[in-house]
């Protein structure tokens, strides 16, 4: 997503500078030709406009979406913190069970039944904390699982409507610029046939011929 908006960014970005560019080019210098000079600050005006909006939109899918995203992730270290003490818990627990079970294999001699006594004294701290932690889990991470779909809902349905915004404004934008500088109102096709046409009269000056 990051990556995404700064993308965005650099194209506002650099439609501004082409137009900049053009508007410091000797064309838009020249007096007998307003109405290029017209049209170029007609576009500029509409990329500066479609930067702006494009700038607000970016800033509000940091702040709705790219930044929610960030914390919720940050959640994950202690979540996995937590299944590592489980594991490790679960470890220390078979181990302790594993050295009752030999003793309680043996004969039951005096000695022997001294040391299953004291085995079985220190596995029962060791299983209360392994089935608390083990609990625990089972209990929150069904949670925290189904939770997440309420949790990033906000946030799509925001960056729904930055984009809807956005793009609304565009329409309008563009709108308004293609009504300012299409006075001649022509197609699409009769443009490509119009720039033919030029094209083809250049290729016929004698600087341009083919030798």
């Amino acid at each position: 997503m990051k990556k995404s908006t700064e993308a965005d960014l650099a194209m506002s970005k650099s439609a501004v500078k082409i137009t900049s560019d053009l508007q410091s080019n000797p064309l838009c210098e020249q007096e007998h030709d307003q109405t290029f000079l017209e049209t170029v600050m007609a576009l500029d005006t509409a990329m500066k406009r479609m930067d702006a909006f494009n700038q607000e939109r970016v800033n509000q899918i940091q702040r709705t979406v790219i930044e929610p995203l960030k914390k919720y992730s940050s959640v994950f270290p202690s979540l996995n913190m937590a299944v590592k003490r489980r594991e490790q818990s679960l470890q220390e627990y078979r181990r302790l069970q594993a050295r009752v079970e030999k003793y309680e294999e043996k004969e039951k001699t005096g000695p022997v039944l001294v040391k299953l006594h004291q085995a079985r004294e220190e596995l029962r701290p060791v299983r209360e904390e392994f089935e608390a932690k083990n609990k625990q889990l089972l209990d929150e991470m069904p949670k925290f699982y189904n939770s997440r779909i309420d949790y990033f809902r906000p946030s799509f349905e925001a960056l729904i409507r930055a984009q809807v915004v956005y793009y609304t404004e565009m329409f309008k934008i563009f709108g308004e610029l293609t009504m300012q500088i299409d006075d001649q109102g022509l197609t699409d096709e009769q443009r490509e046939k119009e720039n033919e046409t030029k094209l083809s009269e250049l290729r016929a000056l004698s600087i341009v011929a083919d030798d």
